[in-house]
C-alpha cells in the first residue's frame, strides 16, 4: 500500500526542487484559504442568506393577501409598493410560466426556490435570476392574475460575501508571492551548484564557482569546489608525471635508435628499430589517454567540418560519411576530434570499410561509426573500454597497439555528458554507437 503511494507521489510531484518546495509551502495556504471559505459559506453565508430570502417572501406574500382584500385600487396599490419596498410591481393577465429559470447549482437559486415552494406552493410561483442582471424576476400565480416583482439582486443575496472572500483571497495570494520570490532567492545556489557539478562532469574548469546560499548549501558547494580542485590537481600531475616519463624515456630510445643505424647486420637493425617504434607509439597512446581531461575549453563545433577535416588529414578513399547536415554542437574540439579519429582509424586497421552517420533528434545528437572487420564479441563489449585491455583473438596479432583506443573514446565522450554503445553492424563488423546531449 505505502509502495504504491510512494510511487503515486513520485509521479504526481514536479521534478524540480522549486516547485515541490512551492508545494510544501502553498498547499497549506491553499487548504487554509477553502476550510475558511467553506465554513464562512455554511455557517454564515448561507445562514444570512436564508434569511434575506425568507424576509423577501414574507413581503410577497403580505403583497398578495393586501391586494386579495383590495382590488379596485390598482394603480394606487402598485405605486404605494413599489415606494415602500424598493421594487416594481405589476398585475396582468399573462399566462403564467411552465418553465423555471432556476439555476440548479446556484445557491442563492435553491434558497429562493425552497422560500417560494413554503410560501406558495407547487406551480404556483416562477422566478429567473439571469433575465436581469441586476434584478430576478419572479411571478406569483394570484387566482387569475399574475402578479410580477422586479426585485434588485441586493434583496436576495448578502453582497458581503465577496467581500469576505476579497479580503481571504488577497493575503493568500500575497503570502504565496511571498514565498515564490523567496525560494528562488534559495534555490539558485543550488541551480548554480548542479550546474557547476554538470560543466565538471563534462571536463569543463569550474575556477569561477563561488559558493552561497543557506549554510548546508554553502558547505556542499565548498566541498565540492574543494574536490573538484583536487581532482584537477591530480589529473594535472598524471599528465605531467606522464609526460615526463615520456620525456625521458623518447631520449634513450633516440640513442638506441643512432646506434642501431650504425649496425652492420640490417636485420637484425630493423627488428629492432620496429621495436623501438612500436615503443614510441606505446608512449604516444599513454600521454594521449592521460591528456583526454586537458584544459580545453568547450565552443561551438560544426560536426561536418570537423569530420571534413578528419576525411581530409586520414585521405582513404574506405571513410565515407553519409549524413552532410550541418550540426552544431557545444563541446571540446580537439578532445572530440581524438575521440572520432580513434574510432575510425580502429575500424580502418582491422577493417577495410567505414562509414559514419549523424543524426539530429530534438535533444540527443546521435552518431553512429559501422566497420566491415571482424567485430568484437557481445561479451566482451564491457571489457573493450578498460584500459590497456587487448582483444588479439577476435583481431589481428599483427596490429600494434596498448589497447587504449576506445577507452580513451569513452572517456572522452562521458566528460561530455554523453554514452558509447557496441553492437553489429550493418556491414557485419563493429558498430559504434555515440549519443550526445544538444
Amino acid at each position: 500500500m505505502f509502495s504504491g503511494l510512494n510511487k503515486l507521489i513520485k509521479i504526481v510531484l514536479p521534478k524540480r526542487l522549486f516547485y515541490r518546495a512551492l508545494i510544501i509551502v502553498a498547499a497549506p495556504v491553499i487548504i487554509l484559504q477553502l476550510i475558511i471559505t467553506i465554513v464562512f459559506y455554511d455557517s454564515i453565508w448561507i445562514k444570512a442568506n436564508k434569511s434575506i430570502t425568507r424576509s423577501l417572501v414574507s413581503q410577497l406574500k403580505t403583497i398578495q393577501d393586501v391586494y386579495r382584500n383590495d382590488k379596485n385600487n390598482l394603480d394606487f396599490f402598485t405605486d404605494s409598493y413599489k415606494n415602500n419596498f424598493n421594487f416594481e410591481i405589476g398585475i396582468n393577465n399573462d399566462p403564467f410560466p411552465k418553465i423555471s429559470g432556476e439555476r440548479r447549482f446556484s445557491p442563492m437559486d435553491r434558497s429562493l426556490r425552497r422560500e417560494l415552494k413554503s410560501a406558495f406552493g407547487n406551480n404556483n410561483y416562477y422566478f429567473s435570476t439571469t433575465q436581469f442582471k441586476n434584478a430576478v424576476e419572479i411571478k406569483i400565480k394570484n387566482e387569475s392574475v399574475t402578479m410580477e416583482f422586479l426585485v434588485p439582486k441586493e434583496m436576495i443575496s448578502a453582497s458581503s460575501v465577496r467581500l469576505f472572500v476579497l479580503w481571504t483571497t488577497l493575503p493568500s495570494i500575497l503570502l504565496i508571492l511571498i514565498a515564490i520570490f523567496f525560494l528562488k532567492n534559495q534555490t539558485k545556489p543550488l541551480v548554480r551548484l548542479a550546474k557547476a557539478a554538470e560543466r565538471f562532469g563534462k571536463g569543463d574548469y569550474v575556477n569561477d564557482f563561488r559558493p552561497s546560499g543557506a549554510a548546508e548549501i554553502r558547505k556542499a558547494a565548498y566541498e565540492f569546489d574543494r574536490m573538484a580542485k583536487r581532482i584537477n590537481r591530480h589529473l594535472n600531475q598524471r599528465s605531467e608525471m606522464l609526460s615526463g616519463i615520456s620525456h625521458d624515456l623518447r631520449t634513450p630510445l633516440t640513442r638506441l635508435k643512432l646506434q642501431l643505424a650504425m649496425i652492420s647486420q640490417e636485420d637484425i637493425s630493423k627488428k629492432m628499430s620496429k621495436d623501438i617504434d612500436e615503443m614510441e607509439n606505446m608512449l604516444n597512446d599513454y600521454l594521449q589517454f592521460a591528456k583526454t581531461q586537458s584544459k580545453e575549453s568547450t565552443s561551438s563545433i560544426d560536426l561536418l567540418k570537423l569530420f571534413n577535416e578528419i576525411e581530409k588529414s586520414l585521405n582513404s578513399p574506405n571513410f565515407f560519411i553519409k549524413s552532410r547536415e550541418n550540426i552544431i554542437f557545444k563541446g571540446r574540439y580537439s578532445a572530440l576530434k581524438r575521440c572520432f579519429e580513434n574510432i575510425i582509424q580502429n575500424g580502418l586497421t582491422y577493417g577495410e570499410k567505414i562509414n559514419v552517420e549523424i543524426q539530429k533528434t530534438s535533444n540527443r545528437l546521435i552518431i553512429v561509426f559501422e566497420d566491415n572487420g571482424p567485430g568484437i564479441p557481445e561479451d566482451q563489449y564491457k571489457n573493450v573500454f578498460k584500459p590497456f585491455f587487448r582483444l588479439d583473438k577476435s583481431r589481428s596479432l599483427n596490429k600494434s597497439g596498448v589497447g587504449l583506443g576506445l577507452a580513451v573514446v569513452e572517456d572522452i565522450i562521458n566528460s561530455h555528458g554523453g554514452s558509447i554503445l557496441l553492437g553489429k553492424s550493418k556491414l557485419a563488423g563493429l558498430q559504434v554507437k555515440i549519443s550526445l546531449p544538444l
